[in-house]
């Protein structure tokens, strides 16, 4: 892992921390075949790093003293990353190292690094959300997704901001050593194993509780339980006790974009999340299905109900003129309901 000063704590110990408990799960198994991890945190001089928090990181080594080949290169984001972009040594060391190395990721903004050396031209990448237009502007050459939580192009991987570092190490570790192991991992930090959504439903849900506008941030809150309603500026005006044209202008001021622009990115974010939601439950089944298959999970019985009973399939509805309709009963009133 690539770290400088001011870099954020997070972007290095989240996903450190997700191979330190893959080897720990692989010790659990005793398996010794398989290879661990073997973490190393590298720095452009030596001696402590200091973080955004404050904390202070012990780098293992200096980034000219490395040797041998690199399996996975990885490099943090955070703060100080205007600052490293004009370290010339630390921008030829990834261009130089990533060359050989397996797998290059990024955390954060860990990608404008590796797009100022040049790795990233030509290839889709991701970061921030707050930072993925900046990174567009510089970096025309790179196709930035501003919505998934990471991004694989080939050997490259980048990944959204902070914890989503986590979720792109999780990837690793299954594209290492499998689904089964990454699963416990997942289980252990209690993470997803794969997120649902992207990074739009956090931009989108996290913007009703930056405001200080009382009535703003209540009609958020339920704007997002009635995403599937008709969310017009007359209707969202009447729940905030407003007049629209006064309404557009205050929503405007405190959230910083148009009603209609919220509510469409809140909708994107949650269609993404509940996507997310049904490919997670679809693996899980199939997961189970697997094992299920190989004797490692139990076989659930189906329920037996004595008989089984084929349901019909709805009969297209025709509709019926009872032309001598019986004295005292609707001409409809005998008819079943569908």
């Amino acid at each position: 892992m690539v770290v400088y000063p001011d870099v954020q704590v997070l972007d290095v110990t989240g996903p450190l921390e997700v191979f330190a408990n893959a080897n720990r799960r692989l010790d659990e198994q005793a398996e010794s075949r398989t290879p661990r991890y073997r973490i190393e945190i590298a720095a452009s001089a030596p001696g402590p790093v200091r973080t955004t928090s404050g904390i202070e990181l012990a780098a293992t080594c200096v980034l000219g003293d490395l040797r041998g080949p690199i399996d996975t290169l990885l490099v943090a984001g955070g703060a100080g990353t205007a600052r490293a972009l004009r370290d010339r040594a630390l921008i030829a060391f990834l261009r130089r190292r990533a060359l050989h190395a397996r797998r290059v990721a990024s955390v954060c903004t860990g990608a404008f690094l590796l797009a100022e050396a040049g790795l990233l031209d030509g290839r889709r990448a991701t970061t921030h959300w707050a930072s993925c237009a900046e990174l567009a502007k510089r970096h025309p050459k790179i196709a930035v997704e501003s919505d998934p939580i990471f991004v694989r192009d080939g050997k490259f991987w980048s990944s959204a901001g902070v914890c989503a570092g986590m979720d792109l190490a999780l990837a690793l570790v299954e594209q290492d050593h499998g689904r089964e192991l990454a699963l416990r991992v997942a289980r252990w930090l209690v993470l997803f194993l794969k997120r649902p959504g992207g990074q739009s439903q956090f931009s989108a849900e996290l913007s009703a509780q930056a405001t200080e506008h009382d009535a703003i941030r209540s009609l958020q809150a339920w704007a997002q339980g009635h995403l599937q309603a008709a969310l017009g500026v007359t209707l969202l005006a009447t729940r905030a006790a407003m007049s629209p044209r006064n309404f557009a202008r205050v929503f405007a001021r405190e959230v910083g974009e148009t009603p209609a622009r919220w509510v469409e990115r809140a909708r994107r974010g949650r269609s993404t999340t509940a996507r997310g939601v049904g490919l997670e439950r679809g693996r899980d089944r199939d997961s189970l299905r697997l094992q299920q298959r190989r004797g490692s999970a139990p076989r659930v019985p189906a329920p037996r109900t004595g008989v089984a009973r084929r349901v019909p399939r709805a009969l297209p509805l025709r509709r019926r003129v009872n032309r001598q309709p019986t004295r005292g009963v609707e001409p409809w009133a005998s008819r079943p309901e569908c």
